[in-house]
């Protein structure tokens, strides 16, 4: 027979889990809708998807490099052939030059996501311009830099100003699994799988090791999408792409 303490805890640990639940389902609906939102007003310069008929995609993965992570996912990208675009934070390239240098060798895009994984519009304009220029002059080194990411997607124009000498495009992206806040392989393949549509744009996550989930999603993902008939393209290639 239950004790009377413990039939309160369970309750109280069923209310909290369901009010984490509301929470967390009113945290998607915003994201998603906000994202939508952000889009349709912001500047034709920051780019969230390609408008096209054809079942192409880019992957983007953030954050890295990271000295043993960024490797299984390029082994992983190899095994499927396909390119993706890498937003590398400058500080973490020094004892991941052999990394990058592979990465580039294998055919994937550089962008630029500044020096630290932070709120890139939480910096003043002193700090965004030194972060930024620092970052290029160090990624750079291994390739043509041709995007920009802000840090956690928050921008404003301001910052679209202070990239243009740089000649980036500033990308979002239409696919985000929220892989940063929740580390659930299976939340990330199940929302990247229901999310993904034509001349989507998919955000994943290298540069930490708690991250260690991202290649057992592209496990998932790509071999998925690719019998679903979708082909992976570098953020270059898909801009560029003709129906």
């Amino acid at each position: 027979m239950k004790s009377v303490k413990s039939t309160k805890f369970s309750r109280r640990f069923l209310l909290l889990w369901g009010i984490s639940s509301l929470a967390a389902i009113g945290f998607f609906f915003k994201s998603r809708f906000f994202s939508r939102w952000l889009e349709q007003s912001t500047s034709d310069n920051v780019l969230f998807h390609v408008d096209t008929a054809e079942k192409v995609v880019a992957l983007t993965i953030d954050d890295g490099p990271h000295d043993s992570l960024t490797a299984q996912i390029l082994d992983i990208l190899a095994q499927y052939k396909v390119q993706a675009t890498f937003f590398i934070i400058g500080s973490n390239v020094s004892g991941n030059e052999a990394v990058l240098h592979r990465l580039v060798e294998e055919g994937h895009e550089l962008g630029n996501h500044l020096m630290s994984d932070a709120r890139s519009i939480g910096l003043t304009e002193s700090e965004f311009e030194m972060q930024l220029s620092e970052a290029h002059s160090i990624i750079s080194e291994f390739g043509d830099v041709k995007w920009f990411r802000p840090g956690s997607g928050w921008y404003n124009d301001r910052m679209l100003a202070q990239i243009r000498p740089y000649n980036y495009q500033t990308v979002i992206g239409s696919v985000y699994p929220f892989d940063a806040q929740i580390r659930s392989k299976e939340f990330a393949s199940r929302y990247i799988l229901s999310n993904t549509r034509p001349g989507s744009i998919i955000i994943l996550h290298d540069g930490k090791a708690e991250r260690h989930h991202t290649p057992s999603v592209l496990h998932k993902i790509i071999p998925t999408l690719q019998s679903r008939g979708f082909r992976f393209l570098t953020l270059s290639e898909l801009v560029n792409y003709h129906s």
